[in-house]
C-alpha cells in the first residue's frame, strides 16, 4: 500500500461574509480565497505554500466551484487536470468532501491517508501546524477507524467557531498529553456557552480532519446517507465532459451541507483531537479577524526588524491575539 498521505483544498466557498472588503482589495466579486488578504499571495496560494512541506504536489487535489473558473484557473495552471475537483455549483462543505473523495478513490485505489484544509485560514506559527499535520498522519496510519481533527488553543469566548471538548487521552501516533478522544462537539455555540467552554479548556475546531479514505466514507455513509448515494453516479465516469454532465445532474439534487454539523456532531465516537496549542490560528471570516491578523503580522515584522512598536495604538491588540506557548504541545 502506498503510504504516502494526500491533502485535499477545499477552495469553493462564496466568501459572502467577506465580499466587501474582498470586492475592495481586489476590484472585482472574486470570492476571499483568491484575494490577497495578508500580504501579496492570494489565500489560495498561501494554503499551497503552507501545505508543500507535508504533501507533494502531485498528490494534492483542490475542490472548486465552476462559475469561479476566472479565479482559480491562472492559480492552478499547470496542474494535472484529475488533480481540480471542478463542482457545478456550491452545496457546502459535505458535497465538496465527498466529492473529493470520489474524485481521489479513482485516483488510487488503495485506502490512502487524506486531509482536508480550508482555504481561508491563517497560521502564525506555520512550521508548528505542518509537524501537527505530520502527528495526525501518523495517528491515521495507527486508528485506521478514526477521524482526527486539529483543534486550537482558544484565545477568547467565540461564538461563530466549532469547538471540540476533549475527553480521555488517546496514545498513539504522538503523546497522549495531545491527543484525545472527543467527548462532544459543538458548532457555533451561543454566548453562555461558549463562554463555558472557554473555562473548560475546550479547543477551537480548525476543520482540518486527517484519516483514511474509507473511514471518511464509511462515516458519511452512516450519517448523511442520501447525500452518499447522490454522488454514486459519479464514482466511474472517466471522461471530463462525462463527468461535469454527470456532476451538473448530481448537484441540482442536492441540498446544501455542513460537514462540521452533518457528520462531525454526529460520529463523535469516529473522532480524535489533537492539540495544536496557541500556533496563532484564525478564520479569516469576518473583516475584524482579517484586521487582527495583519496587525499580528506587522508586529511580528517589526520586531523582526528591530523596531520597538510598544507606542503605536495597535500594538497591544496585535499581542493580544496570540499568546506564544511554544512549550505548551508536543507533537
Amino acid at each position: 500500500m502506498n503510504s504516502m498521505p494526500w491533502g485535499i483544498v477545499l477552495a469553493g466557498g462564496d466568501g459572502t461574509r467577506l465580499k466587501a472588503l474582498s470586492r475592495l482589495l481586489s476590484g472585482d466579486d472574486r470570492p476571499k480565497q483568491f484575494c490577497s488578504l495578508l500580504g501579496l499571495d492570494s489565500l489560495l496560494s498561501r494554503t499551497r505554500a503552507r501545505l508543500a512541506p507535508v504533501f507533494s504536489s502531485d498528490r494534492t487535489l483542490f475542490v472548486v466551484v465552476k462559475a469561479h473558473e476566472p479565479f482559480y484557473r491562472p492559480e492552478l495552471a499547470g496542474l494535472d487536470q484529475a488533480q481540480i475537483v471542478v463542482q457545478p455549483g456550491n452545496r457546502g462543505t459535505t458535497a465538496a468532501i465527498i466529492y473529493g473523495l470520489v474524485r481521489l478513490t479513482r485516483l488510487q485505489q488503495d485506502d490512502p491517508i487524506v486531509a482536508f484544509f480550508p482555504t481561508d485560514h491563517d497560521y502564525v506559527d506555520e512550521g508548528r501546524f505542518s509537524q501537527a499535520v505530520k502527528s495526525a498522519i501518523d495517528v491515521a496510519r495507527e486508528h485506521h477507524r478514526r477521524l482526527v481533527l486539529l483543534g486550537a488553543e482558544a484565545d477568547n469566548a467565540e461564538v461563530e467557531y466549532g469547538w471540540i471538548e476533549p475527553d480521555t487521552p488517546l496514545i498513539g501516533g504522538c503523546s497522549g498529553e495531545s491527543l484525545f478522544r472527543v467527548h462532544r462537539f459543538w458548532e457555533k455555540p451561543s454566548a453562555r456557552l461558549a463562554r463555558e467552554l472557554f473555562g473548560r479548556g475546550c479547543l477551537w475546531n480548525t476543520f482540518v480532519i486527517v484519516g483514511r479514505a474509507r473511514t471518511f466514507l464509511d462515516v458519511i455513509a452512516s450519517t448523511v446517507p442520501v447525500m452518499y448515494r447522490a454522488f454514486e453516479p459519479l464514482r466511474d465516469h472517466r471522461s471530463d465532459l462525462a463527468e461535469l454532465e454527470c456532476a451538473a445532474r448530481v448537484y441540482e439534487t442536492l441540498q446544501e451541507g455542513d460537514f462540521s454539523h452533518q457528520v462531525l456532531s454526529a460520529c463523535t465516537e469516529r473522532l480524535a483531537v489533537l492539540r495544536l496549542g496557541k500556533v496563532g490560528w484564525s478564520d479569516l471570516g469576518t473583516p475584524e479577524r482579517v484586521r487582527v491578523a495583519a496587525e499580528l503580522r506587522a508586529h511580528i515584522w517589526l520586531n523582526a526588524a528591530g523596531v520597538n512598536d510598544d507606542a503605536r495604538p495597535d500594538g497591544a491588540a496585535a499581542r493580544g491575539a496570540v499568546k506564544e506557548d511554544q512549550g505548551n504541545t508536543r507533537v
